[in-house]
């Protein structure tokens, strides 16, 4: 009895001993059970709400980091149609390229070729670049006809005196249109009535008007043509043909530079360079001119528009019905006041630009219902060429001249002091 009560005594103590040890062991394991859920939910907690938003779902796809998320959030991409514009994006979505790299979380993309992927995340974080669309092609040239130039046209000019104007206000312009290569009329005309600068106090400018050269390009006469301007600073080229037919351009191109170069000045003159001109009786005749819408010269009035197809001046029907022109200036000689060149530019976009430069001209003074003045003196203008004589000569103010004609000759001699009658 007495080693079975040891032996129970002995039992119960381990017994106790054992169970202190269980409850301890729980205990613990029942601690780091709630301290492992706790840091399970803070962690999860964590990544939800702060770093979710910032996942790179195309990292994820490209390295493979997880197959469930490249499945179940791969973004749709949409490639644009080329050469059609990009339409508005809807909130939410940026506009990226694939591939993209990503170098850290928080940088940009680096991109080649444009998508468009579906993300819930702030667009400022993403590159925006917009799609290249190619330049369209230039519509196919047509021609506008035997009959009609192109104008109105932006031409632009090769050589200006754009500052011409500005050291004295001239009264007078003297506007030669003239080919780039005939170098030998712009020489006569500076060495005759081309080099009166002041008449009866009165400052006259002269310039001549030149295209580009047709026919086979020589580029040393476009150098030729430079050093002359440096020269004698009276050229403004522009950038169209310089031909018969373009005429009606280069008038034009005249009047654009004028009222944009000098429309200070008061009277302009356009005068072909195988004219002969006594600048002292146009000073005379302008100093009573009016000073606003005045164009003046040879008015032709009821002239016949010519309809056989071998004529220089040929007029198809379809193109001109009526059967005479307007009263229109001829254009070998005829004078403006400055100010009626920003009208006829004006008028030059409702009028359809026909090739005969100065029929041309009086459809737009047509338009413009303003009609070209008759000179005080019927024997101002000849068309046709006047015998010289010094007497003949001072009673004109322009007439062209034969070919044959030495004119450096006949100005000197029309200079020479002494009776002219």
């Amino acid at each position: 009895m007495p080693e079975q009560k040891m032996f129970l005594s002995s039992y119960g103590q381990r017994n106790i001993e054992t169970q202190t040890q269980t409850r301890r062991i729980c205990n613990c394991t029942w601690r780091r059970s709630i301290f492992l859920l706790l840091l399970c939910t803070v962690t999860l907690f964590y990544y939800y709400t702060n770093i979710t938003p910032n996942w790179r779902t195309i990292w994820w796809k490209q390295y493979n980091a997880t197959k469930l998320w490249s499945l179940s959030h791969s973004p749709k991409i949409v490639y644009p149609k080329p050469a059609l514009a990009l339409k508005p994006l809807a909130k939410n979505v940026s506009t990226v390229t694939e591939p993209a790299i990503f170098k850290n979380a928080g940088e940009k993309l680096e991109t080649s070729s444009a998508v468009t992927l579906s993300l819930t995340r702030p667009p400022t974080q993403m590159v925006n670049r917009p799609v290249q669309t190619p330049e369209p092609k230039p519509a196919p040239y047509v021609s506008p006809g035997p009959y009609v130039v192109e104008y109105p046209y932006e031409y632009h000019y090769v050589i200006n005196e754009a500052k011409a104007c500005e050291e004295k206000k001239p009264f007078l312009l003297l506007m030669v249109p003239v080919a780039p290569s005939n170098r030998a009329h712009r020489d006569i005309i500076r060495q005759t009535w081309g080099k009166e600068t002041e008449v009866m106090g009165k400052v006259v400018k002269l310039f001549f008007v030149l295209g580009l050269q047709s026919g086979q390009p020589r580029p040393e006469l476009q150098e030729q043509i430079l050093k002359e301007s440096q020269q004698y600073h009276d050229l403004i080229q522009s950038n169209f043909l310089d031909c018969y037919k373009n005429l009606t351009i280069k008038t034009m191109v005249m009047l654009k530079w004028m009222d944009s170069y000098c429309s200070t000045a008061s009277y302009a003159m356009k005068i072909d360079s195988d004219v002969f001109l006594n600048v002292q009786n146009l000073i005379k005749m302008l100093s009573n001119a009016p000073k606003k819408n005045y164009l003046s010269g040879l008015v032709a009035r009821g002239a016949q528009v010519l309809r056989n197809p071998k004529s220089k001046w040929y007029l198809p029907v379809s193109l001109f019905p009526n059967p005479v022109y307007p009263r229109y200036a001829l254009g070998f000689a005829y004078v403006l006041s400055v100010d009626l060149a920003k009208k006829l530019l004006e008028a030059s976009y409702h009028v359809k630009a026909l090739y005969i430069e100065d029929v041309y001209l009086g459809l737009c003074m047509q338009y413009l219902k303003i009609p070209p003045t008759d000179p005080p003196n019927w024997g101002y203008f000849h068309v046709f060429p006047v015998r010289y004589s010094r007497c003949a000569y001072s009673k004109i103010v322009a007439t062209t001249l034969y070919t044959t004609t030495n004119r450096v000759w006949l100005w000197n001699n029309f200079k020479q002091p002494g009776p002219l009658c």
